[in-house]
């Protein structure tokens, strides 16, 4: 039995013939993750130590990388979805070779330096990280984005002789992530789209912090993946069975149509006092139990972070392996050049992560929208399908919302195992770039950051679901906002206008949520001019996910004053009066009362201008002029904003807001569900001159600092059926 093993084909019983070497490396391991761990009091010792025979399986034996380039194109990709334990990653970076990894880094792990290359959990800005993990179950998901975008880049671009793309995906759980429902959801689509270059290493030590793992999961594990459509592969003797973990590794690389999970018994906090305990996992093992982890291992227990030359000699031939590998790629490149220039001079625009085409000349001008009323999720469905179609950048996918949103586009294929045959006849493969997630928006958000996170810029992830149901996506969306990856999300349905399905998917309070989040981008635009204009912020976004918030009902276009630009500065001006009384701010759908109410205050001779504010984080980097002459504060008349949310975070701009101060409500949709909560043109301008008169009277220093609440008084608790 032979194994390519990091680009060399090797006889495995050779890996048997190491046997010596590997119980040093194992010893050495674990008292090293003991050591720093107690170095500053801080860390996660147990899982790094129960994982030790699976990182020598993995970095020596495996996985095919380059420690000096860790940028390689066809590079393995490896997730520690366990997080936690990256101490296992930290230390096998820094003996193959990495060049930042250093002793000296490692001995920064928890320390009080913000430079250091060792933090608590693994992040994607290191070198040899693929993804910032952390909460538990985000890094199988990331996984399946990752195996998913080298499928479709493979099947796109790989031509007879020339696999450009073929690299694997190895991710490490624990019996914590294995719990997550976001783990799950992504399970399922690896297993659904078959994604034969997916392999999960389940670290299965039987510990969670509560104590063993039976306090809260007694299910079949092997039986569930099966389920889901897993190879299964045991390995018993996890803790030191070098030779048995590679051998599972090279079986889940032969996979045919299917990805691999790989059970492997271990024992956390292996060969120390607090073996197989539960306070082994997220605390020091402390000082006597450390000294006699190295008596039980034959390392003086006096000496800190020992590494023996012997084991630097062991991995010293990785970086060699890893030069020929790119050297070998190199070579596969320039052949395919000459065989097919084209799609090679496509393929290099996407490692450098650049789009295929100017995306700026696809971006309908206004002319290409109706002019009467038009939904704002119907002109991003207009935009999205002639940027889809002639970029192959974009991946496009929906949460089982598809006939709803509509985001295909002529001619588009269905990313699905090419072997599924559906009932209803939608058939794919691996070229396709529209993706039907199903029911599952927290696996939605979090496998769209692995296929941004594969190569910055080569796949550009788009995802859409109702706005309400981005709670779900919410901290996968978090999660690629942390990490600087771009991705677009659309959110539809994100009013209170979809009165028939009632409170639970009317979105109050989403919009705040997501407005605070930080490096995201959230833009409610009011119309398809602003729609573009939002687009195309998203799109200039290369580090920062974006939230896109439309309606599902028609709204009213603003021809002459609606501005794409103006919306790029997050606020600008949609009706000017230099004589204003009073200044209204807009939002998406509920522009149009900003401007019906105006009109009615001129009625009472109380003039009124209005500023569209479609993002409030691209209106704070503006210049403080810009903001002024926007805003005008200097005129000291009252400011208003009008939106059916929770009025949170409004305060810093608007003297006053007529919002929602409670849940939606169910109402047949032939009722009007926005005159029920008072959002009426002349319920607004009557509120409006009130407030108006008082600051006529008092000056507008009576409203700076008491924010007044004009639609029913303040949010406050206590149920109430309506």
């Amino acid at each position: 039995m032979t194994s390519r093993t990091n680009g060399k084909d090797d006889n495995l019983s050779s890996i048997h013939q190491d046997g010596e070497m590997h119980d040093l490396v194992l010893r050495t391991f674990r008292c090293l993750v003991a050591d720093l761990c107690q170095n500053f009091h801080s860390g996660h010792p147990g899982g790094a130590m129960s994982m030790a025979a699976m990182g020598i399986a993995l970095y020596k034996y495996v996985m095919r990388y380059s420690p000096t380039n860790p940028g390689y194109f066809n590079r393995d990709r490896v997730v520690l979805s366990n997080g936690h334990a990256c101490l296992w990653q930290y230390i096998f970076m820094h003996w193959v070779g990495f060049p930042g990894m250093t002793l000296e880094e490692l001995k920064s792990y928890r320390s009080p330096r913000i430079d250091g290359l060792c933090p608590g959990h693994s992040q994607i800005q290191l070198e040899g990280h693929e993804v910032t993990t952390g909460p538990l179950g985000q890094g199988v998901a990331n996984a399946v984005g990752l195996a998913a975008a080298a499928k479709h880049l493979g099947a796109v671009y790989n031509r007879p002789g020339f696999e450009l793309v073929d690299n694997m995906t190895w991710c490490t759980i624990g019996d914590a992530c294995i719990q997550e429902g976001v783990a799950l959801e992504a399970i399922q689509l690896a297993g659904h789209w078959r994604l034969n270059n997916l392999a999960i290493l389940y670290d299965h030590n039987d510990v969670t912090c509560d104590g063993t793992l039976d306090v809260t999961c007694t299910e079949d594990i092997n039986a569930k993946m099966i389920a889901c459509g897993y190879n299964v592969i045991d390995v018993f003797d996890g803790v030191s069975n070098v030779d048995g973990i590679v051998r599972a590794l090279t079986e889940a690389r032969r996979a045919k149509d299917k990805p691999t999970f790989i059970n492997i018994r271990t024992v956390i906090a292996f060969g120390s006092s607090k073996e197989g305990r539960a306070e082994s996992h997220g605390a020091p093992l402390g000082e006597e139990s450390v000294a006699g982890l190295k008596r039980r291992f034959g390392m003086n227990p006096d000496e800190l972070f020992r590494i023996d030359s012997d084991v630097y000699e062991y991995f010293e031939d990785i970086a060699l392996r890893g030069k020929q590998l790119e050297v070998e790629f190199e070579e596969k490149l320039q052949g395919y050049a000459q065989a097919y220039p084209e799609l090679a001079k496509e393929f290099n625009l996407r490692m450098q992560g650049q789009m295929t085409d100017d995306w700026q000349k696809y971006i309908p001008s206004r002319d290409a929208f109706p002019k009467d009323k038009f939904p704002t999720r119907e002109a991003v469905a207009l935009i999205i399908a002639v940027l889809a179609k002639n970029i192959n950048t974009f991946l496009v996918g929906t949460a089982n919302l598809g006939l709803v949103v509509d985001f295909t586009w002529k001619e588009h294929v269905a990313f699905q195992s090419p072997d599924l045959e559906t009932t209803c006849g939608i058939r794919g493969d691996y070229t396709g770039r529209y993706i039907h997630y199903g029911i599952r928006e927290h696996a939605m958000a979090s496998v769209s950051n692995g296929f941004a996170a594969y190569n910055p810029g080569t796949i550009l992830p788009v995802t859409s679901a109702f706005f309400m149901f981005y709670l779900y996506a919410a901290p996968g969306v978090r999660m690629g906002a942390l990490q600087g990856l771009q991705a677009i999300h659309i959110a539809t349905h994100d009013n209170i206008a979809p009165g028939y399905d009632g409170p639970a998917h009317q979105p109050i309070e989403v919009a705040a949520l997501f407005r605070s989040m930080p490096n995201l981008l959230y833009i409610r635009p009011c119309d398809s001019e602003e729609t573009c204009g939002a687009f195309e912020v998203a799109l200039n976004a290369r580090t920062t996910p974006t939230v896109l918030s439309l309606s599902r009902h028609p709204l009213l276009q603003f021809p002459g004053r609606s501005s794409r630009e103006g919306t790029r500065k997050g606020a600008y001006v949609l009706i000017e009066d230099e004589d204003a009384d009073v200044t209204f701010i807009g939002v998406g759908s509920e522009m149009t009362y900003a401007v019906d109410a105006t009109d009615k205050l001129r009625e009472e001779n109380i003039s009124a201008r209005v500023v569209s504010f479609p993002c409030q984080r691209l209106f704070d980097m503006q210049s403080p002029e810009y903001k002024e002459s926007v805003m005008q504060y200097k005129k000291k008349k009252p400011i208003v904003v009008i939106e059916a949310y929770a009025v949170n975070g409004w305060e810093r701009y608007a003297d006053a807001g007529y919002s929602m101060n409670s849940f939606g409500k169910s109402l047949p949709e032939n009722l009007p569900i926005y005159q029920f909560f008072n959002f009426d043109a002349g319920k607004i301008a009557a509120k409006v001159k009130l407030l108006v008169e008082e600051t006529r009277d008092a000056g507008i220093e009576s409203l700076r600092g008491n924010f007044r609440e004009l639609n029913g008084g303040p949010m406050g608790y206590g149920w109430n059926p309506l």
